[in-house]
């Protein structure tokens, strides 16, 4: 059985990681982006409506920010669907192996790696 907890068997991870964290948190700030435009037009104040419309401009500007470092990275190919639709596949494949893999074994000694509770 492989040891998923060894670092031997992480290869790639921090790359395939990175561009995770990256899509997740361009999709935070885009649903940040729509829901400032849904409360923009539902606040009465005018204060308020400036106030959100400052953190709307940030957010689109975060987002650019993002976009510019998955696009430098090769994370994001928004221009060219053949480049990104096998980085999207290989990240659906990745997630179906993960949720394969047996993370945690019926024997959880680490033979002296790690600290592990007696019995």
């Amino acid at each position: 059985m492989q040891d998923y907890l060894d670092p031997r068997n992480s290869e790639g991870m921090p790359n395939l990681a990175d561009s995770t964290f990256a899509m997740d948190f361009l999709l935070s700030v885009k649903n940040g982006i729509r829901n400032y435009g849904f409360a923009i037009t539902e606040t009465a104040s005018p204060e308020l409506r400036r106030v959100l419309t400052k953190q709307l401009e940030s957010a689109i500007d975060l987002h650019g920010e993002i976009s510019e470092l998955m696009i430098k990275n090769k994370w994001l190919h928004p221009y060219n669907f053949k480049d990104q639709v096998p980085i999207d596949l290989k990240g659906a494949e990745t997630a179906v192996q993960i949720g394969q893999m047996t993370l945690f074994p019926n024997d959880t000694d680490r033979g002296g790696m790690f600290a592990t509770p007696s019995q």
